[in-house]
C-alpha cells in the first residue's frame, strides 16, 4: 500500500465520509496525487459565494489542494480545482468557533479567488482545523527565492574552458 492510500483512508475515515462517497472520488484524487505525497486532511466543504453548487470535497496533501465537485442532481464528477501548494498565493483561513466552520481562501496560478466553507461538528475541530491549515501553508511553504540555473555565455564558477584535443587515429 502506498503512502496516499495509507494516509488518505484514515484521513477520510476521521472527517466522517462515507466509504460510497471516498470509493467514488478516490479515482480523481488518484489521477491527481501521486503515490509517495501524505494526505493532510479530506473533508466535505461548500463555496459560500455559490451555496446551489453542489457538493465539493477537498483534498490536501503536503504538495497539493484538490477539490472535487458532484452535482446534485445527476451526481456526476467534476474536477475543480487541481493545483500544488506553491501555486497558490494569499492563502487565507478564517476560523470561527461560534459557527463551526473555517472559511478557506486562495487566490489560484490563473488569478481566480477560490473560497470554500468548510463545517465541523464540534469548536474544538475548528482549531485542530486551523492547526492543519498552519502547517500546510505557512510551515511547510517557503518563500519563492529566484534562483539562477544556467546563464548563457558565461561559463560556471570553476569550470576549465573547453580545450580542443584531435582523437588519435590508429
Amino acid at each position: 500500500m502506498d503512502v496516499f492510500s495509507r494516509t488518505f483512508l484514515p484521513a477520510a475515515a476521521e472527517a466522517g465520509l462515507a466509504v460510497q462517497t471516498v470509493s467514488r472520488h478516490m479515482p480523481v484524487f488518484r489521477r491527481c496525487v501521486g503515490s509517495g505525497d501524505a494526505t493532510i486532511l479530506v473533508t466535505r466543504c461548500s463555496r459560500p459565494d455559490r451555496p446551489v453548487g453542489g457538493e465539493y470535497l477537498l483534498l490536501l496533501t503536503h504538495r497539493r489542494l484538490v477539490v472535487t465537485q458532484q452535482t446534485r442532481v445527476l451526481h456526476r464528477l467534476r474536477l475543480h480545482l487541481n493545483t500544488e501548494l506553491r501555486e497558490l498565493s494569499n492563502v487565507t483561513w478564517s476560523p470561527d468557533p461560534r459557527l463551526h466552520s473555517v472559511e478557506l481562501a486562495a487566490t489560484a496560478i490563473d488569478g481566480v479567488r477560490e473560497r470554500f466553507l468548510i463545517r465541523t461538528t464540534h469548536p474544538k475541530q475548528v482549531w485542530q482545523l486551523d492547526a492543519l491549515l498552519n502547517h500546510a501553508f505557512r510551515t511547510r511553504l517557503r518563500a519563492a527565492k529566484e534562483r539562477i540555473v544556467a546563464t548563457i555565455g558565461e561559463p560556471p564558477a570553476g569550470a576549465r574552458p573547453a580545450t580542443f584535443r584531435p582523437a588519435v587515429v590508429r
